[in-house]
């Protein structure tokens, strides 16, 4: 009964608290920025009111089109069941591999890209031009911050993974160190954030992601805006708990678990206002710079495996 609890704890935080996290991020941007800007649940009144409105959609649209949002939102929704959040004993063989865990996101990604070009117009696609070469020099990073992780671990599980006591003092704190500076620069590629994409914009010439959803409208739009929230909570609680795996909980001790559960919330909050604070005090790059910052990602990780395994 407790393991389903937990379990049930696991599979609705991705989609219940993202929104959260966006809220937190634009609301402390304001603060920086000398504005009283929104609420911190001002994203869930955003859904809300978009799953309420009507639809228009192109009679140049297919089912990709159609159907899109729906994939995109279950992707997310997996792959949040296979990372790490409060508790590392749970050990979910199923979706835990960091390999299913990147290429379920990869999926959604895909159909981003398809459901930008699928109407025709011409702001979807290039949005899905630059989304799929962002994503393709961002992969390799990703995945290599990653094998770093599994490498010191002894596990491709990321929940195992979470519970080695990684960031011990040691060989592995500087290869950990490296492989989580080139996975934060690909945090902020994949999540549309500063300094690869405006996730505020909707100037054609500088946007991605909103190019790509531009022509979503009611139940789709909400869709795509809550399954990009739930993105941003997945890889900053990878970032916390692959990477700071301090609090989690290792064992099923009801006290273990409400630690767990508290600093984790610490740590993605620690998260979220440093977005914030990259946000508002940097610009936006030209197109043509992002993929250098995707090469120094990386290298860092590339880095971080021969510290783990010096030839």
């Amino acid at each position: 009964m407790k393991m389903t609890l937990l379990w049930t704890i696991q599979f609705l935080s991705v989609p219940v608290i993202s929104p959260l996290c966006a809220g937190i991020i634009k609301k402390f941007k304001a603060l920086l920025q000398n504005r009283q800007g929104p609420g911190i649940f001002q994203p869930y009144r955003d859904i809300g009111k978009l799953l309420y409105k009507d639809e228009v959609i192109s009679r140049d649209a297919s089912w990709i089109f159609r159907y899109a949002p729906y994939i995109i939102f279950t992707a997310t929704v997996v792959a949040g069941t296979g990372i790490p959040l409060f508790a590392s004993f749970l050990k979910n063989t199923l979706t835990g591999d960091l390999l299913v865990v990147i290429y379920t996101l990869s999926i959604g990604t895909f159909f981003l890209a398809l459901a930008g070009m699928d109407t025709g117009s011409a702001f979807g696609g290039f949005g899905s031009s630059r989304e799929m070469t962002v994503s393709a020099l961002a992969e390799g990073g990703l995945i290599f911050s990653l094998l770093t992780v599994a490498l010191v671990s002894g596990t491709t599980n990321l929940f195992a993974g979470s519970g080695t006591g990684m960031f011990a003092i040691g060989r592995s704190f500087l290869p950990r160190i490296l492989a989580f500076g080139g996975f934060f620069i690909v945090l902020l590629a994949e999540t549309g954030r500063f300094p690869f994409d405006n996730p505020a914009t909707h100037l054609e010439l500088t946007m991605i992601h909103e190019a790509m959803i531009l022509e979503y409208s009611g139940k789709r739009l909400a869709l795509m805006e809550w399954a990009s929230a739930n993105k941003l909570f997945i890889f900053a609680a990878m970032a916390s708990n692959l990477f700071f795996p301090w609090g989690i909980a290792q064992g099923p001790d009801t006290a273990a678990i409400i630690f767990g559960i508290t600093t984790f919330a610490i740590k993605i909050i620690i998260f979220c206002m440093v977005i914030a604070v990259l946000e508002s005090s940097m610009a936006k790059f030209r197109f043509f710079r992002l993929p250098d910052l995707l090469i120094i990602s990386f290298i860092l990780n590339v880095i971080a495996i021969g510290m783990v395994y010096p030839l």
